[in-house]
């Protein structure tokens, strides 16, 4: 009977006292990292430059027609009394603009494909991941709605109740009175801190769900792997879009008409470089006429 009994086992030979042997981790796995060089985000650009110019017209109408909305949201806000939220507004421009720039996306993936694009195809499409991408585009407009309130916030914990001096005297005040430099470099920080998250989650899940059978957060999640993976080349094209815009500014949005879409086409090529997504998962559906 007492044969029956199963021994106890022996100790691990190689590890004190019969302790579970220690296995070392895994390897940290890093989807998406391409490993490319900073010069790529020029690469990037360059490819944006040659689909905006070939076959151009679509292209420049879909800048113009940016420029004629952001024109008329700038006279809207000084119409109503409103000019307080017109820096702030402009800033958050660069949030909501993945999502206006899908048809330009579409035209550079009819162009790989050897195709000519119209401009109704670049306006009226169905993306593969259709109602996911209003999803993403209400989390955008969100978040451009806190950064407008905590640009208020921010106005009021420098000057108070005081009313709004108005663009004309706040350019001044901003850059030659301490208060004004302060004011800087608190909303400096705390927008970059939104764009910063604005860019990782919106960079490629736009054109993604335009692409493939994705949800919005799955979308989101992955645009962030795909930006944190490679984030020497991401950040100089951060810097790239950031400096274009500014002199889109400088030049009183009429720049928008070559910027907006040169830099749509570029975003669709870093997308292609990083995320390679399958063949079989690239379809956009276009409306028929």
């Amino acid at each position: 009977m007492l044969s029956d009994i199963p021994a106890e086992p022996d100790p691990l030979p190689d590890t004190p006292e019969g302790l579970p042997r220690v296995v070392p981790p895994l390897p940290r796995d890093k989807p998406h990292a391409r490993g490319l060089e900073a010069r790529a985000a020029l690469d990037w650009l360059r490819a944006g430059w040659n689909d905006l110019w070939t076959n151009p017209l679509p292209s420049l109408l879909y800048g113009l027609m940016i420029l004629a909305v952001a024109l008329a949201v700038v006279a809207g806000l000084i119409r109503t009394e409103l000019d307080h939220f017109l820096f702030p507004g402009l800033a958050g421009f660069l949030v909501v603009g993945p999502v206006l720039a899908n048809g330009l996306y579409v035209k550079s993936r009819r162009i790989e494909r050897g195709k000519k694009t119209r401009f109704w195809q670049m306006i009226f499409l169905r993306p593969r991941s259709r109602y996911q991408g209003v999803f993403l585009g209400v989390v955008l407009l969100m978040l451009f709605t806190l950064w407008i309130r905590a640009a208020v916030l921010i106005y009021a914990l420098f000057f108070g109740i005081k009313p709004f001096p108005g663009t004309q005297e706040l350019l001044p005040m901003l850059l030659f009175t301490p208060t004004g430099w302060a004011i800087l470099l608190v909303g400096g920080a705390v927008g970059a801190l939104f764009a910063a998250f604005a860019f990782a989650i919106s960079a490629f899940s736009v054109p993604m769900l335009l692409v493939e059978d994705v949800d919005a957060l799955s979308a989101m999640g992955i645009s962030m792997a795909m930006v944190w993976n490679n984030l020497g080349v991401m950040l100089v094209w951060g810097a790239l879009v950031l400096g274009l815009f500014a002199l889109s500014v400088l030049t009183g949005l009429l720049g928008l008409i070559i910027v907006f879409p040169l830099v749509g086409h570029g975003t669709w090529h870093a997308y292609r470089a990083i995320r390679q997504p399958p063949e079989q998962s690239e379809r956009v559906f276009i409306s028929p006429a």
